[in-house]
């Protein structure tokens, strides 16, 4: 998602949107091309639902990456496609969700219960989508001046969103735990950056008081 060695300006605004509104579609491309294929393995609905769930992670990170990548590199560019990958991720999330729910429960409320008090992973995943979407939601220019100083205020939820989402990533462990690490390791480093330049902006204040 990030153009390593690629100026924005070298590209035309149009040319640069349409890039990245396809690019995150390409892994359900694959997905379809694979299960056309037959190719998704002895459990191919279980594979769906967990492709659909690293995606809806990978975009959430990619998201919470675009503020320290325009900060550190200067990239202002990518501060106008910040609300499409979060728009992304809230779709992987819904296509994650009803996998589950059509691969998986069959829409059998019986299963669902099951599941809810067998997985607790479940319950925090699904609270996770439920904080989600009012921030898709109210993502547009025209919510953001209606709510104001709140509209700030509610979209810091991503952050308790992303932790949630490591939870039930980790909660899912079985044997190995390199991807969960992984993803853990940078969300450690996303949230971390932002404390940094929080402390930061704390002392500037109280040094000029």
């Amino acid at each position: 998602m990030v153009l390593t060695g690629i100026r924005a300006n070298t590209l035309k605004p149009y040319a640069l949107w349409w890039l990245v509104f396809l690019l995150p579609l390409l892994p359900l491309v694959w997905l379809f091309e694979q299960a056309w294929s037959m190719n998704l393995g002895a459990d191919p609905a279980q594979a769906i639902v967990k492709f659909t769930g690293l995606w809806t992670l990978r975009l959430l990170w990619i998201t919470l990456a675009v503020t320290p990548l325009r900060r550190i590199f200067h990239w202002g560019w990518l501060q106008r496609y910040r609300r499409m990958l979060g728009l992304y991720a809230l779709f992987y999330a819904m296509v994650h969700l009803l996998a589950f729910a059509t691969f998986i429960l069959g829409w059998r409320p019986d299963l669902l219960w099951r599941e809810l008090s067998e997985r607790p992973y479940i319950v925090v995943g699904s609270l996770a989508l439920l904080l989600l979407i009012p921030l898709g939601i109210t993502s547009t220019r025209g919510m953001q001046r209606r709510l104001g100083a709140r509209w700030v205020k509610l979209h810091r939820l991503v952050y308790v969103i992303a932790l949630l989402a490591m939870v039930h990533f980790i909660w899912q462990i079985r044997s190995s735990f390199e991807d969960q690490l992984f993803y853990g390791v940078i969300l450690a480093a996303l949230l971390g950056y932002r404390i940094w330049m929080r402390r930061n902006s704390l002392k500037r204040k109280n040094l000029l008081r």
